[in-house]
């Protein structure tokens, strides 16, 4: 239930932050550019909180649902509107005005990403050297020679200092029928170059998990199977088992790492195992009974025990990419820029059937990652927030009416046309536009309840 609730209330928080962004975009433009605002709402429905501007007698509300917010500026399409203050309607205003206010808020979108990436850059980003594990045969790294130890330099023309970056590059730089470079270090220190065959990469960016899509798995070091933390009540509690025990066999099997363990007791729900441990440099044995844990429709073994890390035991597999300031700059404008054609890409690629809708995230995906990050820290709840940041930016420029591209769109052909686009016409394009909206937010909560269900 805890987690339920956090996860609830940074899902919450993260909408509320990236709402009110996109808002004040518009909000602050039209106002600087002499647009009357009549209310700032972020999110629909009931009104929870409502303050009004003493100075510009704004209305400022915090709605029941958060799941989109206004700014409703005052127009004669909307009501009467005063001879006094026509001049400060948003109908009266010249095409480039309408256009400024309506684009701020994407913009604003992209210009919070851009900063949190640069805050990010600038406070140092921590993420796990890419040297590479297991190599799996018959992949497109198996063929292409990568080893294990190697250690991944570049994708491409793009720098990787951490897997993260690996990830993202193999994945936008992906091109059918075209061979990819990978400049490796090896083992042994000397550097050279990967190609990953273009004909088996056509699929690699429709992956969910690009590095095992292609036989790539991260190196991490080996832990003894050491138990540190115990789950009172749990099945190693019960068997009498104590943090600082080291399992040396289960069934009679010799173990030497806690991955070992770990994929024995996860086969093993419901299951009584002989457990053989050391302590205190003495051999006690502790029969456990396995429970069983079910996820996506699958049920696993888990007793309840976690593994005791020793002090800097992964500072060796880390690596923290920091930047100066100027420089961070360069960089968040580079990364938003990418991640926002990447993004728009993956939706072309959808609407054209390349790539699968499994890819598209709806208000459930975004509530659970908002949740794990969160609980990872600071610095990848702010990833999190960027990204978010960046797909209502690229989706609210698609020219779909009811949102601001479609409104630009309206405004383009205006300004082909020499005159403003009919009233009917805007009207059709707004319910077009909305039987749009919801079938998209339909399949998004489709795809997320698919997931849930395994």
């Amino acid at each position: 239930m805890d987690s339920f609730v956090g996860t609830l209330f940074f899902f919450i928080l993260a909408l509320g932050i990236l709402i009110a962004v996109h808002e004040f975009g518009h909000f602050w433009v039209a106002r600087k550019l002499g647009v009357k605002v009549l209310r700032f709402s972020i999110g629909f429905g009931k009104t929870l909180w409502k303050r009004t501007g003493k100075v510009d007698g704004t209305e400022y509300v915090i709605a029941a649902v958060p799941l989109g917010g206004y700014v409703k500026m005052l127009d004669e399409r909307e009501g009467e509107v005063g001879a006094a203050e026509l001049h400060r309607a948003f109908n009266r205003q010249s095409l480039k005005v309408r256009t400024a206010v309506v684009l701020a808020g994407p913009l604003f979108n992209f210009f919070f990403a851009i900063a949190a990436f640069w805050l990010i850059f600038v406070s140092g980003d921590t993420g796990t050297r890419p040297w590479v594990g297991e190599v799996a045969e018959s992949t497109p790294a198996y063929e292409a020679g990568f080893m294990k130890g190697d250690e991944v330099l570049s994708v491409g023309d793009r720098k990787t200092p951490t897997w993260e970056s690996v990830a993202f590059a193999l994945m936008t730089d992906a091109r059918e029928g075209q061979p990819l470079s990978v400049k490796v270090r090896d083992p042994d220190g000397y550097e050279m170059s990967r190609v990953l065959s273009g004909s088996q990469l056509t699929a690699l960016a429709d992956s969910g998990g690009v590095l095992p899509g292609i036989g790539l798995t991260p190196l991490r070091p080996s832990l003894p199977p050491v138990i540190g933390t115990i789950v009172p009540g749990e099945a190693a509690d019960q068997a009498g088992l104590q943090s600082g025990d080291l399992v040396t066999r289960v069934e009679g099997e010799p173990l030497e790492m806690w991955s070992d363990l770990v994929t024995l007791i996860r086969k093993n729900p419901g299951n009584r195992l002989n457990f053989e441990v050391e302590r205190d440099g003495q051999i006690l044995e502790f029969p456990v009974t396995i429970s069983g844990l079910e996820e996506n429709g699958v049920t696993y073994g888990r007793v309840g025990a976690g593994v005791s890390i020793p002090e800097g035991w992964y500072d060796e597999y880390q690596v923290v990419v920091r930047l100066g300031p100027l420089e961070a700059v360069g960089e968040a404008v580079a990364k938003t820029g990418e991640m926002s054609l990447f993004m728009l890409k993956m939706l072309g690629r959808m609407l054209v059937g390349e790539a699968s809708v499994k890819n598209l995230s709806g208000p459930i995906s975004i509530a659970q990652t908002a949740g794990k990050t969160a609980s990872y820290g600071v610095v990848y709840f702010v990833k999190f927030l960027a990204l978010v940041s960046i797909s209502l930016g690229v989706l609210n420029l698609l020219p779909v009416p009811i949102l601001d591209g479609g409104h630009l769109l309206f405004f383009l052909v205006e300004a082909i046309k020499g005159g403003p686009v009919s009233e009917e016409a805007q009207m059709q394009g707004q319910k077009i536009g909305l039987v749009l909206i919801l079938a998209l937010m339909g399949l998004a909560f489709y795809v997320d309840i698919s997931r849930l269900l395994g």
